[in-house]
């Protein structure tokens, strides 16, 4: 029988001290823990705040990450739900527009987002998440989140600013640090690399730009033909590739302008980016309940609804899925939307026969190279220039995705 087949009975009792569409942080928490356990003040406008919700009879539903797919999750259910979105950092950002925001700081005021400004009536914890129970999320400042149906959206680990403000001065660094550089090195020859090596090349055109890959070619997750077409372009650009060769991340260092490769290989740089994958953000998981929904790879595994295995209240969405496909964030938008329709039907009582289900696709991929040109692989087809330039590198997408979240473009 599945787990979490009753939503949690009781009275729900929020973060204490919170408020719809404001956000918390430790500071603000009156959570605190006391001998292993979790004591929790309740005031009176936290009381107010259940004899509301009771009466409006909307379920509570919690989002465990703020990325782009928990972040439209939780603007979604908005009208449907209590919804409670818990995150580290303050903002929402558009992943895709990193590397353009590292040439250009100024376009980050577009692509970073604070929690606030699109959510409306949602709680915003600023905290992270420790444990998941049968019907609670336990935060690293004390807090205790009770849920009717959780969305787990933590994707992978990224070391980014908890806040906005420390967010925007991290791109303005790291633009000042290209800038006062003859020769920029660039290790990794997936999207990151490629896109941010190509951003440099095209408004950094003086630059010395080396990218060393461990793999046999670039984008190891589309087509071959579509590798070599972006091969051929950066090489066009006057960017140097290293395949099969590495660089020992350990002894990489902020002063060091000399690095030896994996094949005695000694390249000459006055910076260094490293643009290799990161590992999925689920440790944690395993001292949880969901403890035997992942698998081997720390990934969740989920059901063709995106339900978690084993539970019929928690969902799953984006990277941290065990779904085969490529890890993009408009796949996790497709999640996310799938997963909002479904808590949806389930809000008003439909049986889980009726849940829509999701079905992956021909491996779609947009790789922007610099300010006007791209490379896109479609079903059947594989473009470079203007063409997918137009559909993503001119503005990435951002406007799109601002207008989705109900934001100015």
């Amino acid at each position: 029988m599945r787990r979490g087949g009753k939503p949690r009975d009781g009275t729900r009792i929020p973060s204490p001290g919170l408020k719809r569409g404001v956000s918390c942080d430790s500071r603000q928490s009156s959570g605190v823990v006391s001998g292993g356990s979790w004591r929790f003040a309740v005031g009176a406008r936290a009381r107010q705040r259940v004899a509301a919700m009771a009466e409006a009879g909307k379920p509570r539903v919690v989002v465990v990450g703020g990325g782009i797919g928990g972040a439209l999750l939780a603007k979604t259910m908005e009208p449907d739900a209590d919804v409670v979105l818990l995150d580290p950092k303050d903002y929402l950002e558009i992943t895709w527009a990193e590397l353009r925001s590292t040439v250009e700081p100024s376009f980050a005021e577009r692509s970073l987002i604070y929690h606030r400004d699109y959510l409306t009536t949602a709680t915003i914890v600023t905290s992270s998440a420790v444990s998941i129970t049968e019907h609670a999320v336990l935060t690293a400042d004390g807090q205790s989140l009770a849920y009717d149906y959780l969305v787990v959206a933590i994707g992978h680990v990224f070391a980014s600013a908890g806040s906005r403000t420390e967010r925007l001065t991290e791109f303005q660094r790291d633009n000042e640090k290209i800038k006062s550089s003859e020769s920029v090195l660039i290790i990794g020859g997936g999207p990151t690399g490629v896109e941010l090596a190509a951003e440099i090349a095209v408004d950094y055109p003086e630059k010395k730009v080396t990218l060393v890959h461990r793999g046999s070619r670039l984008l190891d997750f589309i087509d071959q033909k579509a590798s070599k077409k972006c091969l051929d372009w950066l090489t066009s650009k006057k960017v140097d590739v290293l395949f099969q060769q590495s660089v020992d991340l350990k002894s990489l260092s902020d002063t060091e302008k000399f690095y030896k490769t994996s094949a005695g290989e000694t390249i000459t740089a006055d910076c260094h980016f490293v643009c290799i994958g990161k590992p999925l953000s689920s440790s944690w998981l395993h001292d949880t309940i969901l403890k035997e929904s992942l698998d081997t790879k720390g990934r969740i595994m989920v059901e063709k609804d995106l339900r978690v295995k084993g539970y019929n209240n928690i969902f799953a969405i984006g990277d941290i899925t065990d779904i085969p496909e490529i890890k993009q964030g408009y796949l996790a938008q497709k999640h996310a939307l799938l997963v909002a329709k479904n808590l949806k039907l389930l809000i008003k009582g439909a049986p889980p026969s009726k849940l829509a289900t999701y079905s992956t696709g021909f491996p779609l991929a947009i790789v922007s190279l610099g300010r006007k040109e791209g490379l896109a692989q479609l079903p059947y087809l594989t473009l470079t220039g203007c063409i997918p330039g137009m559909l993503k590198s001119k503005d990435l997408f951002v406007g799109k995705t601002r207008k989705q979240m109900g934001l100015n473009a």
